[in-house]
């Protein structure tokens, strides 16, 4: 496989894997092959060395291990630069850059955000982000104002 299919292959997995985890940057750089296990993430190196399992969309952990027997690195560490050392930062942003024209941080973001909108609980959800506090993950939550009118429609008896 010539090198940009490769890379190409590692980028796409890694936006996948960003979304589809919620993972801080730093969390998803410093993830072993062994750290994803069935399904499972399973984050040692959190913010305030707090460890966490977190659930992994099965498209996510697919594009991974194709992306893991494509690459040519023994490298422990799941994400790589072409040279076969651990992927930087720096990389990782220029790639969430060039490809959806944001930061890492906001596929963390919108993780968060889906989840929210998709019903999900809050407290299950600062689970998940690995916050010590529901106030930081109250910060993710995006209320429109169509929401806000369609729920009073919808749940107040006197609508």
């Amino acid at each position: 496989m010539d090198r940009s299919s490769w890379l190409g292959l590692r980028d796409y997995a890694l936006i996948l894997f960003l979304f589809a985890s919620g993972a801080r940057i730093s969390e998803c750089l410093a993830l072993r092959k062994e750290d994803i296990e069935d399904g499972w993430l399973h984050i040692r190196h959190a913010k305030g060395e707090k460890e966490r399992i977190v659930p992994v969309a099965k498209v996510a952990v697919d594009a991974i291990k194709i992306y893991l027997n494509k690459r040519e690195s023994d490298n422990e560490y799941v994400w790589c630069n072409y040279r076969g050392e651990s992927l930087s930062r720096i990389t990782a942003y220029k790639i969430t850059q060039k490809y959806l024209q944001v930061s890492p941080h906001v596929l963390r973001h919108s993780y968060a955000t889906a989840l929210i909108s998709g019903g999900a609980d809050l407290r299950v959800v600062q689970e998940l982000l690995g916050h010590a506090s529901l106030m930081t993950t109250q910060i993710y939550t995006h209320i429109q104002k169509q929401d806000l009118k369609e729920t009073v429609e919808v749940c107040h008896p006197l609508a």
